[in-house]
């Protein structure tokens, strides 16, 4: 991605630091000011591209020339840029990790010109996977057990959204996606089924499915609504059986508009009257975890939902109040005094309690120094530029993302808003921000 891909005030930041020698060590943490209203908890997503934008992080010679040539940036400052690459430190939490307002997520140590040049990418990045993870494992969790598939591709707010979706949408606990490359780069489990226009394309129903069924011998699915959804249920029982006698087999049919619940019972007794009762039934159609979960609670025979649009927009809250924020420069902890977004100071970390069912009892917002080695969600995996271990593969993130939802509170599962979960201040930190504001005022 281009170094380019930032906001103007970064590189005229950049050009003040430069025309002052600021290049001492800063410590950016991004974090999320507030819950949105229709969540209980946000998951850790989007680590992994982050860490890859720094380790590839450059200005080519193209780029080079254009600042040189726009007029707005001194010939010193820019052939420095020339030489950038991010040489620092990074701390994260673990992707699929549940996790709160004001608790930092990533933390970047480096010299304050590379610390403040990613912020705008960083935020672009893991605020997305964050968004969609979020709003996925809601839909997982209003569906235990039953097969889900991210279909929100071609609705997506652009290609690297789509793409994107679908890995952070895998990671809740999503089983598979419609996004062919998704599948090619990350293994994420394919599925698809057949558009409308498909059938249209053909001079009866009949014949496209037929077709279809044998160019996907192993276990086609077959749309029904494209006309009569129960009619059509009605002519694939007898094909089904003619093609099952040749080795071929009609995995499941997909019902998409209409009322699904209701349209999901009549084909159910459609097929099993048939002899089909093996042919599961698939349904898609502008559903989010809200109505997934009517399905599943009103019984409908459904034995798997495609979620788009709802899920891969994030629908009911499409932004996340997330920064990405000075908190030390120089050896000296810094903070934001701003009325309603004030920052607590300094390196952060958060330290998280079980109850004895091993579920989250509640979390502790401290200074990273005041932690015992290896109880804080933070963990290092960036050092003088480079990662310190290999990305895991998705499925393991996504292992650890569904370990992770078991142990949030009963009350956080729900789709309702839920009490907030605690989240305390420590002692050492409330006195750091007053130190912090006693020394700024003094200046």
């Amino acid at each position: 991605m281009s170094a380019l891909l930032t906001d103007l005030y970064q590189l005229t930041m950049l050009q003040a630091y430069h025309d002052r020698g600021m290049r001492g060590t800063a410590a950016f943490e991004f974090f999320v000011r507030a819950m949105p209203k229709r969540r209980n908890f946000l998951m850790a997503a989007g680590l992994e591209q982050a860490l890859e934008y720094l380790e590839s992080l450059r200005f080519t010679e193209e780029e080079i020339a254009w600042l040189a040539g726009c007029g707005r940036f001194t010939r010193g400052f820019v052939e420095s840029l020339a030489a950038l690459r991010f040489t620092g430190d990074v701390a994260a939490v673990p992707e699929g990790t549940p996790f709160f307002p004001n608790e930092p997520v990533l933390r970047v140590v480096a010299p304050l010109p590379e610390a403040q040049l990613v912020e705008t990418r960083i935020i672009n990045l893991l605020q997305f996977q964050v968004m969609i993870a979020s709003k996925a494992a809601r839909v997982r969790l209003a569906a235990p057990g039953t097969l889900l598939v991210d279909f929100g591709l071609r609705r997506a707010h652009g290609a690297e959204a789509g793409l994107l979706s679908a890995r952070a949408s895998y990671l809740a606990g999503l089983d598979g996606t419609s996004n062919v490359q998704a599948g090619m780069r990350w293994g994420i489990p394919l599925y698809g089924t057949m558009a409308h226009s498909y059938i249209q394309a053909h001079d009866g129903e009949l014949g496209a499915f037929e077709n279809f069924a044998r160019s996907q011998p192993a276990a086609s699915t077959i749309l029904l609504d494209t006309y009569d959804t129960e009619a059509a249920a009605r002519t694939l029982v007898p094909l089904a059986h003619r093609l099952a006698r040749e080795g071929i087999a009609v995995g499941a049919v997909r019902i998409d508009s209409g009322d699904l619940g209701a349209l999901a019972r009549s084909v159910r007794r459609i097929l099993d009257g048939g002899g089909l009762g093996a042919v599961k039934i698939f349904a898609s159609g502008n559903l989010d975890e809200h109505r997934v979960r009517e399905f599943v609670a009103g019984g409908a025979p459904i034995d798997g939902f495609g979620v788009g649009t709802r899920m891969n927009t994030s629908a009911d809250e499409p932004y996340l109040e997330c920064v990405y924020k000075l908190q030390e420069y120089d050896g000296l902890p810094r903070r934001k005094r701003s009325e309603g977004k004030a920052t607590w100071p300094g390196r952060k970390q958060v330290v998280r309690s079980f109850d004895e069912k091993n579920r989250m009892a509640g979390d502790l917002l401290t200074t990273a120094d005041a932690v015992p080695a290896g109880q804080g969600l933070l963990q290092d995996v960036m050092r003088n530029g480079r990662r310190l271990e290999a990305p895991p593969p998705l499925d393991a993130v996504r292992r650890r993302a569904q370990a992770e939802l078991a142990r949030l509170p009963e009350p956080l599962r729900s789709l309702s808003a839920a009490p907030a979960y605690p989240v305390a201040v420590a002692d050492s930190l409330r006195a750091l921000a007053e130190e912090v504001d006693s020394r700024t005022a003094a200046d």
